[in-house]
């Protein structure tokens, strides 16, 4: 090289001297988004999502759509909706609305079934009967609407629904199988969770006579499960048992399936809203130390479900 030439000095690129927030998305969720988030059924309930019956219960063939053959009183039916969103709120939860549904989909009103809530938003569902294929989407605009992230929609051949989902604590959840919540749906759901923290997933296998685990199991405090012993797996209660939970078994296979005894909201930790009717469940309950409130949801459970049913948890804690 030419020893007389001159080297020419080139100034450096500068760095981009900008560094991202490096917070997860759980913690940026109420600065952004709003006060959402679950990851238990127990603590206290702060917001929920309800459908308050629309015209899609006005005239339908009961049975295409699995409900009772009695006939509906559809204005009572809405009253006692009312005075569930009411209980709600005087015990301080904020209640919002699905406010637009197809007119042929009567179990629009069975929320849980339509998203399963995280800590980072919630997860839209893929129902497995056709007569409730497509209330999906209006749940997800329902969210849209208040602020709440979709954080994944079931796609491809998976379905699962929300009731096949329940939190035990923060790492972990029992998540069931049946014909509700196929193998490709309850692995959809495994990644999100798992991508989020939860370490342990206890596989429920749904017996052939029910659909969701809360028709079946529920808890009532943070130490506390009520379940139908005949139908709930030995390796559930085991697990559950080795976390600290007191097993309370509902004494009566009637009010289990005929007036839903263990399908309860709790608004905090040993305090449950129960359907009414069901005073042999309530008695076990109350002998172990939670307090109950009853409500008449008669005309509700004719759909058969019942509060679990028509609650979709937005916020707890």
């Amino acid at each position: 090289m030419n020893e007389e030439m001159k080297r020419i000095d080139i100034d450096a690129i500068p760095g981009e001297r900008w560094f991202p927030k490096e917070t997860s998305f759980e913690e940026d969720m109420p600065l952004y988004w709003g006060d959402w988030g679950v990851s238990s059924e127990v603590d206290t309930l702060k917001a929920v999502l309800l459908r308050r019956p629309g015209k899609e219960v006005e005239n339908f063939d009961a049975g295409q759509y699995r409900f009772s053959d009695e006939p509906i009183d559809v204005e009572l039916m809405r009253k006692q909706h009312d005075a569930v969103a009411d209980i709600y709120r005087s015990h301080g939860a904020k209640v919002y609305y699905v406010e637009e549904q197809r007119e042929d989909r009567p179990n629009a009103i069975f929320c849980r079934d339509l998203t399963f809530m995280t800590p980072e938003g919630a997860i839209i569902t893929r129902p497995g009967m056709a007569a409730r294929r497509g209330e999906e989407r209006y749940i997800a605009k329902a969210l849209s609407d208040i602020g709440v992230p979709i954080v994944r929609t079931i796609t491809g051949d998976g379905l699962f629904e929300g009731a096949n989902g329940m939190w035990v604590d923060r790492h972990t959840v029992v998540l069931s199988t049946g014909s509700r919540c196929n193998r490709s749906g309850y692995e959809q759901v495994e990644t999100e969770l798992r991508r989020m923290g939860v370490t342990e997933i206890l596989h429920m296998q749904q017996p052939y006579s029910n659909i969701h685990i809360d028709g079946l199991m529920n808890a009532a405090s943070e130490d506390t499960v009520m379940i139908h012993a005949s139908q709930v797996p030995y390796d559930i209660v085991d697990a559950l048992k080795k976390k600290g939970y007191k097993i309370l078994e509902a004494p009566s296979t009637t009010e289990v399936r005929e007036t839903f005894g263990c399908n309860f909201v709790a608004l905090e930790s040993g305090l449950v809203l129960m359907p009414e009717g069901n005073p042999r469940c309530q008695e076990v309950l109350e002998k172990n130390g939670i307090k109950v409130i009853t409500v008449d949801i008669s005309e509700i459970m004719k759909g058969r479900g019942a509060l679990h049913c028509i609650t979709a948890f937005l916020k707890r804690g």
